[in-house]
């Protein structure tokens, strides 16, 4: 356990020192700002006001740019130190396989969840200055699927990198994933599938499947509880699951899904070749 925390450690001081990581807040950062600029904080649309109408659109960027970020710095994570010749020098110390991975996939989920989480918080931090009723139930909601999110994809992209040769190779596998997984945003290619004569409930389930629907459904739900923006679809939904039992399946299976990849990830990693 030791070497595990002294890897993430470590990970996380080579992350806050690299310039993608001051792009990556900046751009976190830079989206609060401009809200707040634009004057979203005093909006209202649809009965959501103040920093309540700010974290709805926060949310929906972030949906479009989390995934992406993490994938595109994650799947260099091992596939640069391959590259880089870094496995040779790590075998040479204590330090076992399991503790090297896994240290550097928590060291990264902090360093990608964090500029997040504290973008979120300095919204909250400014409408309690101005005098804001702040929206906690959202805070912590958005917190969660955000965390759930960030892990998902970090776990996608811990195991691109086992399966790729080169950095460049998982850069561009990475981009194909984001590619598909955002084709299938609100059925665009299901519909297809339901042309042929697909069961409804089978075009769902496989858009269920896809982590990034999973959390837009989700945040849809808090201002549209009946999902009357998903049309029929919203019927299957809401009928095999519960707005709370929605909630749950929301945060729970992008961290189950995120996991299995890493752990696959750490399968494949410790039976190739490394050096």
């Amino acid at each position: 356990m030791k070497h595990l925390w002294l890897t993430a450690y470590n990970d996380i001081i080579e992350s806050l020192r690299a310039r993608w990581f001051m792009v990556y807040s900046l751009v976190f950062g830079g989206i609060v700002v401009i809200l707040f600029v634009f004057g979203l904080s005093e909006s209202r649309v649809m009965g959501f006001t103040g920093l309540s109408r700010l974290l709805v659109t926060y949310i929906q960027l972030s949906m479009a740019i989390l995934p992406i970020f993490v994938l595109i710095t994650t799947v260099r994570s091992v596939a640069g130190d391959r590259e880089a010749g870094i496995f040779e020098y790590m075998l040479s110390l204590p330090v076992s396989l399991a503790a090297w991975f896994w240290g550097r996939f928590l060291g990264r989920f902090f360093v990608v969840f964090l500029p997040v989480f504290m973008a979120m918080l300095a919204a909250l931090v400014w409408g309690v200055i101005k005098g804001s009723a702040i929206p906690w139930n959202l805070f912590i909601f958005y917190s969660a699927l955000l965390m759930a999110l960030a892990w998902c994809f970090l776990g996608i992209g811990m195991l691109i990198s086992t399966l790729a040769r080169s950095s460049d190779v998982a850069q561009g596998a990475a981009f194909l994933t984001w590619l598909v997984l955002l084709l299938f945003l609100d059925l665009i290619l299901l519909g297809i599938m339901i042309q042929e004569n697909l069961p409804p409930e089978t075009a769902v389930a496989i858009a269920l499947a896809n982590p990034m629907q999973v959390f837009r459904t989700a945040t849809m739900m808090l201002f549209d509880p009946q999902l009357v923006l998903l049309g029929p679809t919203a019927y299957v939904i809401l009928d095999n699951f519960s707005q709370a039992g929605y909630i749950a399946y929301a945060v729970i299976y992008p961290v189950l899904f995120g996991s299995l990849c890493a752990a696959i990830g750490y399968l494949v990693f410790r039976r190739s070749d490394l050096p």
